[in-house]
C-alpha cells in the first residue's frame, strides 16, 4: 500500500492528488489546500428560486390562487433541487485541491439541515457557501454563524420557538449533537437554551431575532446567568471543558478512524482547545501525524462518494452525470442535502449492509464493461439512447508482467494481498499473460473489476 494514494483518498475523493502529495509532502500540501480558490459565486440554476421573503409571500400567494401553478412551482423545486447535488458534485470533481468540498461535506454532516424541511434551495446554497468559506476557520465562529442560517432555524423549528410557547429543538441539538454532546448539559440548560433563542427567525438575508417574540427574562445557562441570546450562549458552551472532544472524535471518524481511540480523541482534543478552536492548525496536527504512522490503512468504510469517485476517476469516464452520482448516492444512503435525520449519516459499517455492498458490485460491473449506471427517471425520459455506453480507460503498466501488473494495480487501489488473494489475482491474470495481445486491456479491466467488487477495497 503506497502512502500517497491512502491519503489522496482520505483528503479527497480519489487518487488524482497522490503525486502531489508524494512532491509536496503532507504539511506543504496542506498549506496549498487551504490557500486553494474555490468557487463563491451561487450557481445560474438557482436565478429563478426565491431568494428573499418577498419572493416566499408570491409563491406562498400564487398556490392559493391557482393550485395548478403551484404545484408547477413545486415541481420545479425540487427540479432544481437535484441539479443542486450534481452542481456540488461537479465542484468535488473538478476542484484542484479538494480537502475544502471534503470540509464543506463534513461540516454538512454535523450542522445538519434537509431540504425535505427547508424547502427553499437557495437557503440550502447559503448555508452550504457558508461552511465552504469557513472549512477551515474557527468553529466557535463557525457555530455561531450557522445557529443564524434561515435553513437552520427553518430545519429545526425554531420557527416556532417564542415567549410562551417554546420549541426546544434547536436548544437541544446545539448542545446534543454540534457542540458538547450527550450527558454533559441539563434538561434546564435545554429548556433556558430555548429562551434565548426564542424569537430567532427568518429573515431577509440570514435569520434575525423578532422583538415581539424574544424572550428577556434572565436565564442560567451552563453556569452563566443573565440576559442571554445565541452568542453569548455560545460563548458559554465554549467555556465548558468538554467542547473540544465531540467534534475531534467526529473528525477523526470523518477521514481516519471508524472508531477512533479515546486516548486520540483526548490527544487532539486537548490541542484544539490550545489553539482556540481553530480548525487548520488542528488539520494540520491531525494529517501531518497520522501520515507519519504506517498501519493507519484500512481502518475506515469509504462512503459512497468516495467510492463512486474513486472508481470513476480510475476509470476516466466522461460520464456517468454528475445527476447520475447523486442519484446513485441517494440509493447508497448518502443523499446530499437530505441526511435520514439530525444526526447525519451514521458512516462506519451502515456504508457497507447487504444491499448497498450488492449495489456498489453491480455498478462496478456496468462500469468496468463500458455501461452506464442507472439514472434517475427524468434522465433517462429525456435521452434518445436509453443504454447510454461509456468510454473508459484504465491506466496500467502495458510492458508490465502480470506480478508487475497486479502489484501496480492494488498499490493504487489500496489493496493488501496475502498469499491466498494473490493467488487468486493470478488466476486472472496468468504468468504468460501478453501486455501486447488484442485481448490484454480487457484481461487486466476483469482483474481491476474483481478488486473493486472485493470486500478489501471497501476499506481506505
Amino acid at each position: 500500500m503506497k502512502k500517497e494514494f491512502l491519503w489522496s483518498q482520505r483528503l479527497g475523493f480519489s487518487n488524482q492528488q497522490a503525486l502531489t502529495i508524494q512532491k509536496l509532502g503532507m504539511e506543504r500540501f496542506l498549506q496549498q489546500s487551504f490557500q486553494a480558490s474555490f468557487n463563491t459565486s451561487a450557481p445560474a440554476l438557482l436565478s429563478d428560486s426565491p431568494k428573499s421573503l418577498e419572493d416566499l409571500k408570491k409563491i406562498r400567494q400564487t398556490r392559493k390562487e391557482d393550485s395548478e401553478v403551484g404545484k408547477e412551482l413545486l415541481k420545479k423545486e425540487i427540479q432544481t433541487s437535484n441539479e443542486l447535488k450534481a452542481w456540488w458534485i461537479d465542484e468535488m470533481k473538478t476542484t484542484e485541491f479538494p480537502l475544502r468540498e471534503k470540509m464543506t461535506l463534513f461540516w454538512e454532516n454535523h450542522f445538519v439541515t434537509a431540504y425535505q424541511k427547508v424547502k427553499v434551495n437557495y437557503w440550502i446554497f447559503q448555508k452550504n457557501q457558508l461552511l465552504r468559506e469557513n472549512a477551515f476557520g474557527n468553529f466557535k465562529t463557525l457555530t455561531k454563524k450557522v445557529m443564524q442560517t434561515n435553513a437552520m432555524v427553518r430545519y429545526l423549528d425554531n420557527v416556532d420557538n417564542k415567549k410562551g410557547k417554546l420549541n426546544e429543538n434547536l436548544s437541544r441539538e446545539l448542545l446534543e449533537l454540534f457542540t458538547l454532546g450527550i450527558g454533559n448539559y441539563s434538561e434546564t440548560d435545554i429548556k433556558n437554551g430555548a429562551k434565548g433563542l426564542a424569537g430567532l427567525g427568518i429573515g431577509e438575508t440570514t435569520a434575525m431575532y423578532r422583538r415581539f417574540l424574544e424572550d428577556n427574562e434572565p436565564i442560567e445557562y451552563l453556569g452563566k446567568k443573565g440576559v442571554l441570546k445565541l452568542d453569548e450562549m455560545v460563548d458559554a458552551i465554549f467555556d465548558h471543558p468538554k467542547i473540544p472532544y465531540l467534534l475531534t472524535q467526529k473528525m477523526l471518524k470523518w477521514f481516519l478512524y471508524d472508531e477512533p481511540k479515546q486516548e486520540l480523541v483526548t490527544y487532539y482534543g486537548d490541542y484544539f482547545r490550545k489553539v482556540n478552536f481553530e480548525i487548520k492548525p488542528l488539520l494540520v496536527k491531525i494529517f501531518s501525524e497520522e501520515y507519519a504512522k504506517n498501519d493507519t490503512g484500512g481502518s475506515k468504510i469509504k462512503n459512497p462518494l468516495e467510492y463512486i469517485l474513486l472508481l470513476t476517476n480510475e476509470l476516466h469516464t466522461q460520464r456517468p452525470q454528475s445527476s447520475t452520482i447523486a442519484f446513485f448516492l441517494k440509493q447508497q444512503g448518502m443523499d446530499l442535502f437530505n441526511p435520514p435525520n439530525v444526526k447525519g449519516w451514521d458512516g462506519g459499517k451502515s456504508w457497507l449492509t447487504s444491499q448497498i455492498y450488492l449495489q456498489r458490485n453491480n455498478v462496478a460491473d456496468l462500469l468496468c464493461s463500458g455501461k452506464s449506471i442507472p439514472r434517475p427517471k427524468q434522465e433517462r425520459e429525456n435521452t434518445l439512447d436509453k443504454k447510454q455506453s461509456l468510454s473508459i480507460s484504465l491506466e496500467w503498466n502495458n510492458t508490465g508482467t502480470n506480478k508487475e501488473i497486479i502489484k501496480e494495480l492494488t498499490d493504487r487501489l489500496l489493496f493488501t494481498t496475502d498469499a491466498s488473494l494473490q493467488q487468486d489475482l493470478e488466476k486472472l491474470l496468468k504468468y504468460d499473460f501478453d501486455p501486447q495481445s488484442t485481448g490484454a486491456n480487457n484481461a487486466v479491466l476483469r482483474l481491476f473489476n474483481a478488486i473493486i467488487k472485493s470486500p478489501e477495497f471497501q476499506l481506505i
